[in-house]
């Protein structure tokens, strides 16, 4: 029988790979998303509607990051590429319904 998955093992990987915070960069500035979300804030991210691509990055990115990033002109493609490659690099799958 294989041993049980071990959800410790899989983070500390994980973490290891990714560290703590996931970056992107906007016209030579760096952003940071959290490599992991916690469970407790599920309930604020089902709330927020499949469109809600502000939403998402005000929560994920807080408010200090969310206000510059919105100093920059970035378009509905440029943030959808923005959650595709932090859902892929981390494994998580946001901003789909």
């Amino acid at each position: 029988m294989p041993a049980p998955f071990n959800v410790n093992a899989a983070r500390a990987q994980r973490l290891e790979t990714l560290g703590l915070r996931w970056e992107f960069e906007v016209d030579g500035e760096t952003f940071s998303l959290p490599t992991e979300i916690p469970r407790r804030s599920a309930q604020a991210l089902a709330s927020l509607g499949d469109d809600d691509l502000d939403g998402l990055l005000a929560l994920l990115l807080g408010d200090e990051q969310y206000k510059r990033l919105g100093d920059h002109d970035l378009s509905v493609q440029d943030v959808a590429a923005i959650l595709n490659a932090y859902g892929e690099e981390t494994g998580l799958s946001v901003g789909e319904g």
